[in-house]
């Protein structure tokens, strides 16, 4: 039996019941990764003696009647989670020999869950790409097709779960890190509710790993069905312990709904600053018709929707001012002389991100009171609805392009160039305001590609986006392997 692509949640029950070893799971991953990975580069850096270790302790610990969520799993993780042991250089040349003192909180609790972490998986620069390349790792690619990318920054993780490395992944999230990647290669991700996952050891390569995360930015799971984005969620959520004192516990409401026909839906596939492309067009619709056919209410529209345009624009400001806080002094000299030479009447988002890495703390505390006054209409859109459906980027995956300036390249959207970063408003929709939102698999594009649209819900109503992912797949279908 091929174990590479079976659910974690499978997996760890056929451990309890005695089908399989751990040992033959990681194997046959370690295997898989040896035969397959050689064009795809998921795995930057393998860490396969320790795996097989942790693989033997998790069937001594089986045999021994023990019973944790993952025990025995093989899991990955992104590169920019520090590992005792391992690098962490977040694609940054200057760091390439950079081994942390601790494991981040989050790879603390794979372990403590008893999964066996295969390796780390490849990034961009920074993490400050939809791409997933740099110098020290070179270029991971889409499963589906290695021309293309597989999305970034997390591109590592929805890569090595595409091709059966490994039965779950953890990533992170600030402009899509997680979605993205999940939407180009055909997998599941989960962005939580801002604060609801610790971040604590997934910082840049030598900065201090402490409790406080920065504005925006969420860690979270990824996995190939909807189930085990929930086990996973459940192994990830809860406070740092270094902020309470005291271990972590999740306290999440449950679903809203349990059924499909009784959840009520909103679903955009518009948005003011970028066309939708066909492609992922049609996975809305699919999705729609879906819902639709069972039973949920569907609207296309609705008065209580924030606005779009204000949304995008203050999302820039924010990511775009935290992204710039460490820039050089001369770089950010340069920077605030472009700005000042805006035009007062240039609302562009490329304006709002050259502004965002100059914002001074006057304006960012006026762009955050902006924030609480779309949260508030959020808030009461979803005492209407209950999930919003809509696109994560405007295409499916597209070619490689290493071209490094990143503010001249553009995204082709059939036929029309955008400035590349644009393609970042559908994913600033629930990230700005902290909400949560998952990503599902939504059928394919005319040339094969994934298509994957998100599903946002309501702050901390994880388990309602959680669910319907879950039914949707269970009547649409969800993640299948590349042939």
């Amino acid at each position: 039996m091929d174990w590479n692509f079976r659910p974690a949640g499978e997996l760890a029950a056929a451990l309890r019941a005695g089908e399989v070893s751990s040992v033959e799971l990681t194997e046959a991953a370690i295997a898989g990764i040896e035969r397959d990975d050689g064009a795809v580069n998921a795995i930057c850096v393998s860490d396969f003696d320790r795996a097989r270790a942790a693989a033997r302790h998790a069937d001594q610990a089986c045999g021994r009647g023990e019973d944790r969520p993952l025990l025995g799993v093989p899991v990955t993780v992104k590169e920019s989670y520090n590992m005792t042991g391992l690098a962490t250089t977040w694609g940054m040349p200057q760091h390439r020999d950079f081994v942390p003192a601790e494991d981040a909180v989050q790879v603390s609790r794979l372990r403590a869950a008893g999964a066996v972490v295969l390796g780390k998986t490849n990034v961009p620069l920074g993490l400050q790409d939809l791409q997933s390349f740099n110098e020290i790792y070179g270029t991971t690619s889409n499963p589906w097709d290695l021309d293309r990318t597989p999305g970034g920054s997390s591109g590592g993780s929805a890569a090595a779960l595409a091709a059966g490395f490994g039965a779950l992944s953890i990533g992170s999230d600030i402009g899509g890190s997680l979605r993205t990647p999940a939407h180009f290669c055909g997998v599941y991700a989960h962005k939580p509710t801002l604060g609801l996952v610790a971040s604590r050891g997934m910082v840049p390569p030598a900065a201090p790993a402490l409790p406080a995360g920065p504005d925006l930015a969420v860690a979270g799971p990824m996995a190939r069905t909807a189930r085990d984005l929930e086990l996973l969620l459940d192994v990830m959520a809860g406070p740092d312990p270094l902020t309470l004192g005291v271990a972590h516990e999740l306290v999440l409401p449950p679903a809203r709904h349990r059924r499909l026909r009784d959840f009520r839906v909103l679903v955009l596939d518009e948005h003011p600053f970028i066309a939708t492309g066909a492609a992922v067009r049609a996975g809305v619709d699919r999705v729609a018709d879906a819902l639709a056919d069972g039973g949920a209410r569907v609207e296309r529209h609705s008065p209580l929707l924030p606005d779009l345009a204000e949304a995008a624009t203050l999302y820039m400001l924010l990511l775009f001012s935290g992204s710039a806080a460490r820039f050089p002094a001369d770089v950010y000299e340069q920077l605030r002389a472009r700005a000042a030479g805006l035009s007062a009447d240039d609302r562009s988002l490329g304006a709002a991100r050259l502004r965002g890495t100059v914002l001074s703390h006057r304006d960012w505390i006026q762009a955050d009171s902006r924030r609480e006054f779309h949260r508030h209409g959020w808030r009461e859109l979803f005492a209407e609805f209950d999930v919003v459906v809509c696109p994560i980027t405007p295409t499916p995956a597209f070619p490689h392009d290493h071209d490094p300036d990143l503010l001249g390249r553009r995204i082709d959207v059939d036929g029309v160039g955008y400035p590349y970063l644009d393609q970042l408003v559908w994913a600033g929709l629930a990230t700005m305001p902290g909400l949560p939102a998952t990503a599902v698999p939504a059928g394919r594009s005319p040339e094969g590609l994934p298509v994957g649209v998100q599903l946002v819900g309501p702050m901390f109503g994880d388990r309602t986006t959680l669910r319907l992912a879950d039914l949707l797949e269970q009547r649409i279908g969800g993640f299948r392997a590349p042939e």
